[in-house]
């Protein structure tokens, strides 16, 4: 009777210890534990200037004396001077080139690499995504080359009897920015293809089989279902790309500097210029917290989209 009672005890109590236990990561202070080396490291890169952008950016100072209260008059002059204004369209601009160009190459080459199941594709794949793995100063030093007025593409145009159309392309007034933006529409172009080749290798191929028998051509079969099925790798390659756009620095200031004139200037140079050139560090947080908080309401809008788009 004693071992009978002792085996009904021994499980009871070994029960209970594990409820008192809890699951692994209770109590939740032990899960802090484990990501505070990380948030510790965020809050000190990140969080703690991002604050100080704040701060600084109601300030007349020129980043070595004594700041000035200015109040919202660095704001004021990012929404009404017109060079500032200016910047901000060409980082409009760029969205066209560096996210939905790239996105409609993207689909499109994706979708025929998915339908035509090339053999060697993983080489492929490394091959488009190359450009991501090179640093963007290498980028725009190499297309900077290309633009030269003695550079490939002139040569090649002059090569095939177009010798009408060769021009100096990053110092023309018109043409400069959109120069610039194909630039980024090279580079943005295999990281899209590569996010959406993944999106459709796991769509059933039941449902394109179903579809065929049914009918569909090619076109119908990218609209009604490989589009709906890659939402939401539609909307990651869109985050993506438009954070690039809009924060470009690196590619405008080797290739450009901004010019010819302000041609090519966008808010991320704009916070260079103003603050190392012309130390006016109070209106460069300006544009730093104005263009944070325009990619963080673009990104969120792309996001939700996105979300509700999910079947």
């Amino acid at each position: 009777m004693a071992t009978t009672t002792r085996a009904q005890v021994a499980p009871t109590t070994r029960t209970d210890r594990a409820r008192r236990s809890g699951p692994p990561g209770e109590p939740r202070a032990i899960g802090w534990l484990y990501v505070a080396p990380a948030l510790l490291v965020y809050g000190a890169f990140l969080l703690y200037p991002l604050v100080r952008s704040v701060q600084f950016s109601f300030y007349d100072w020129d980043g070595l004396g004594v700041g000035t209260w200015a109040g919202l008059d660095n704001y004021r002059e990012v929404l009404r001077d017109e060079g500032l204004r200016q910047a901000f369209g060409h980082a409009f601009v760029l969205m066209l080139f560096f996210a939905v160009l790239p996105l409609v190459i993207g689909t499109a080459l994706a979708a025929i690499l998915n339908r035509a199941r090339v053999r060697g594709l993983g080489f492929f794949r490394t091959v488009v995504f190359l450009p991501q793995v090179v640093a963007m100063v290498v980028v725009a030093v190499s297309w900077r080359r290309i633009y030269a007025p003695d550079g490939t593409l002139n040569d090649v145009l002059g090569a095939i009897g177009l010798d009408g159309l060769t021009r100096a392309w990053l110092g023309d007034y018109t043409l400069a920015l959109p120069a610039v933006g194909l630039i980024g529409t090279w580079f943005e172009t295999g990281l899209v293809t590569v996010l959406l080749l993944a999106g459709m290798g796991r769509i059933d191929t039941q449902l394109y089989e179903a579809a065929r028998l049914d009918g569909a051509g090619p076109v119908r079969e990218l609209l009604a279902i490989t589009l709906p099925a890659i939402r939401g790798e539609i909307a990651v390659a869109l985050t993506l790309t438009v954070i690039a756009a809009l924060k470009t620095f690196d590619l405008v200031y080797v290739a450009t500097k901004g010019g010819p004139g302000n041609q090519t200037s966008v808010p991320s140079y704009e916070v260079y210029h103003q603050a190392f050139e012309l130390g006016r560090v109070g209106l460069a947080c300006a544009i730093g917290v104005v263009l944070t908080v325009v990619i963080f309401l673009i990104s969120f809008l792309v996001t939700r989209v996105g979300d509700r788009s999910e079947p």
